[in-house]
């Protein structure tokens, strides 16, 4: 989403790389040209403006450490000021009262059905809650079937009344059917609308007022920029939601909504939606945030969606099959499964410092897999444990079963042996040899 914006602060930032030491003259250059990045991606002019005068201040107002080049200072410096532009700290979920209840708001496409599926996923897998979703979108027929699909996806139940109109009974209804029932979370999805109009603000009012929700939030689409911003704050001023939710972002926009709806709302950005998936769904951290937009990776978040895929006693058989060189190909299949559970490829790359700039204009398919996966699928459950064994009649039936050609095939069993050997090596610590070989394999 960032990646115009992270390509124009690049390039500002530049101005002071090959300064020795910063000046107010170099400062103001720079930041006229971060301040035209910032209002580009269609951030308010008077937040750009706000956050520019708040780094000159700090920038001048420093004493430059002699291990830092001030294009360096610089960088922290906004790296800083946009932590601080989306937020600061990261805010969590508030998760107290038997049940919680939460209230889904936003406009007509925003996202709002889609997301409620994906924070009882996230409710239901990541805090071991039992949640149940509610139909309050009384309007649009397709809303309580879309609802009821999303239910059924991720195992979860879903309340709703054919033929009742009335959204305030229904979610008081659905309240009480969670207390009888033994779910402790509810979540409840409301109708949106073309534009903000009076009735829709009084019926979510009316909801708000009824079920006295523990989290009302606000769902945005990022890529409406600018009008985002306005909508939460017409919707803030009549309900005093607690955080907000930007879904799409890993659609093609400016990303000014994200850096401009904290301050204009002074509310947490809680949830980013980061693709179609039920679990497409991330905490919204904005240091992190404010490190991949800089190009700065986000390393921890990598490490944490790893650790999530990571089973124990998975790699403690795997490690003594490396041992026994016994590591073949059904393995080196399960092994693409739980990085393909991570997350769709872009965004993991995005996650890694410096690969996303250097990876830029790369169409990165969610698909990368596809063709390795056939040609294992092809193999006989022979070969793919003992690949010593495929010769090339063996090669040209597999190449035919995946539908690749043999040089694809060829260029598998090299890297496969290639992995196996470094595999092997670190395995027993041969550092020096994995060195050497990394040399070869370039």
């Amino acid at each position: 989403m960032f990646d115009n914006l992270s390509d124009k602060l690049d390039k500002a930032l530049h101005v002071l790389k090959g300064h020795g030491s910063i000046t107010e003259v170099n400062v103001a250059e720079t930041l006229k040209e971060v301040r035209r990045a910032l209002l580009d991606a269609d951030v308010n002019f008077k937040i750009a403006k706000d956050f520019t005068n708040k780094v000159k201040e700090k920038a001048l107002g420093q004493n430059v450490l002699t291990t830092l080049h001030p294009g360096q200072l610089m960088v922290k410096l906004v790296k800083d000021e946009l932590t601080q532009l989306m937020g600061g700290e990261t805010a969590g979920i508030n998760l107290s009262g038997n049940p919680t209840v939460i209230l889904m708001a936003g406009l007509q496409g925003s996202g709002k059905t889609t997301f409620s599926g994906k924070l009882a996923n996230f409710l239901k897998t990541k805090k071991s809650k039992k949640p149940l979703l509610v139909a309050c979108d009384v309007y649009r027929p397709a809303a309580i079937n879309q609802l009821h699909v999303v239910g059924d996806q991720i195992g979860v139940t879903v309340f709703s009344e054919e033929g009742n109109k009335n959204p305030v009974e229904i979610a008081t209804k659905a309240i009480e059917y969670a207390k009888q029932n033994g779910f402790n979370a509810v979540i409840i999805d409301t109708a949106g609308r073309l534009a903000v109009d009076e009735e829709m603000m009084t019926e979510i009012a009316n909801i708000h007022q009824a079920v006295k929700p523990h989290e009302t939030l606000f769902v945005v689409d990022a890529m409406t920029g600018q009008d985002a911003v306005n909508t939460a704050k017409a919707f803030n001023d009549k309900l005093n939601f607690e955080g907000v939710v930007l879904t799409k972002l890993d659609g093609d926009t400016r990303g000014g909504a994200a850096l401009s709806i904290r301050t204009v709302v002074s509310k947490p950005i809680k949830f980013v939606g980061t693709g179609e998936k039920m679990d497409a769904i991330d905490v919204f951290h904005p240091s992190r945030m404010a490190e991949r937009i800089l190009g700065m990776g986000d390393v921890v978040s990598l490490v944490e969606r790893a650790q999530e895929q990571f089973d124990e006693e998975e790699a403690r058989k795997l490690q003594k099959k490396i041992a026994k060189n016994q590591f073949g190909f059904d393995d080196f299949l399960k092994q693409i499964q739980q990085v393909k559970k991570m997350g769709n490829m872009k965004d993991l790359i995005g996650m890694i410092p410096g690969a996303g700039k250097a990876l830029k204009g790369v169409d990165i398919d969610d698909d990368a897999f596809k063709g390795i996966e056939a040609i294992i699928h092809s193999m006989t459950p022979e070969e793919r444990t003992k690949p010593a064994i495929i010769n090339a009649s063996r090669k040209k039936r597999i190449s035919k079963g995946s539908g690749t050609s043999v040089q694809e095939v060829n260029q598998l069993l090299k890297q496969f042996n290639q992995m196996s050997k470094m595999m092997k090596m670190m395995q027993g610590g041969g550092g020096k040899k994995m060195m050497q070989m990394l040399g070869k394999m370039r």
